[in-house]
């Protein structure tokens, strides 16, 4: 039986150094950093590149493993019409007709074990020197969607044409994806890599650095610290539409509402984010988990979304909080 690979394509470029080629020679050099072995042992919560070739028509197509095709949005949407319907995702148990509290607490299962392979994801991305750029529900995908089968939940981060080199090293650039793919592992054995950032690759971070210049992030050290508490304030915002958008009535809120509700609505008050939620009854579940534990969800969120960046926690830090350990599940 053969391998059984996703592809994915990028159009044809019109001009040289086209946006579509400069992203996807940048997403195959982003694995190629992330699936080196002689760096250490490769992360399962990334998706696996087996390489990467260019068509006689100049489309750039990507070849990855195929771990599942279902992603954290696809399911957030199926799990919302079950906790409309008070039905499970996937096959009941027996039990669930005598107590409709349990595909809810399975579902609270399901979407923490979810997050914490997205953030190990990242950690193990951010391990390497690289930032995301990319994260939320449809950066992340899953072998499953049945909640029945939790235990056996992979969530693989993807989508890393915008990611970043943070490491302090030149980014890989390249005119070809054939060039990037055959040259992996020359020169990483010994830490150096090559002393001149591509220009079209620099450009898909030109937005982040701008951002970090009006935040007073200047040198190099400070600008990195502001690439990881930028991708941390997108976990923040996946955190809240993974647990609000599965556990609320169907079509009530979604991820750009969420963000609305956040950042222009409350300007990333939480707590007075929390007092909204709380008078909205179709969003009782989602509360009712994030009000655990006097609060942790909310107190996490308020973390990752703090407008000083120098405030935000590391992912390491994200992935301790006890909101994210299953301690309140009693899943440690």
């Amino acid at each position: 039986m053969g391998t059984r690979v996703i592809l994915k394509a990028y159009p044809a470029m019109v001009t040289s150094g086209s946006d579509a080629d400069v992203m996807a020679a940048n997403e195959l050099a982003a694995h190629v950093v992330l699936q080196d072995e002689e760096l250490g042992e490769i992360s399962e919560n990334i998706s696996y590149l087996y390489g990467g070739f260019q068509t006689k028509t100049g489309e750039q197509w990507l070849v990855f493993r195929d771990d599942g095709k279902a992603t954290a949005a696809d399911y957030a949407k199926m799990a919302a019409e079950a906790t409309t319907e008070g039905r499970a995702v996937g096959e009941w148990d027996f039990w669930d007709r005598f107590d409709k509290t349990r595909p809810i607490q399975r579902r609270l299962i399901f979407i923490t074990k979810l997050l914490r392979g997205a953030f190990q994801g990242l950690a193990y991305i951010h391990s390497r020197g690289r930032l995301h750029q990319s994260l939320g529900p449809a950066s992340i995908v899953i072998n499953t969607t049945s909640e029945r089968d939790a235990m056996y939940l992979n969530a693989r981060l993807r989508d890393l044409a915008f990611s970043t080199d943070v490491s302090g090293l030149a980014a890989f650039g390249g005119p070809t994806l054939e060039d990037l793919w055959e040259g992996r592992g020359s020169n990483l054995s010994s830490g150096t890599r090559d002393s001149a950032i591509d220009p079209a690759v620099a450009k898909l971070s030109e937005g982040l650095w701008r951002r970090a210049a009006m935040a007073g992030a200047r040198d190099s050290l400070s600008r990195r610290s502001f690439g990881i508490a930028d991708d941390i304030y997108a976990g923040g915002l996946l955190l809240a539409y993974m647990v609000f958008v599965p556990l609320s009535e169907a079509g009530s809120i979604d991820g750009p509402s969420i963000q609305r509700l956040l950042e222009t609505t409350f300007r990333l008050d939480i707590p007075a984010v929390r007092e909204y939620c709380e008078a909205d009854d179709r969003w009782s579940e989602a509360v009712n988990f994030m009000n655990l534990d006097d609060g942790a969800g909310w107190q996490l969120l308020q973390a990752m979304l703090n407008p000083d960046y120098r405030l935000r926690p590391t992912v390491d830090a994200v992935l301790s909080h006890r909101f994210l350990t299953g301690a309140l599940l009693n899943l440690s």
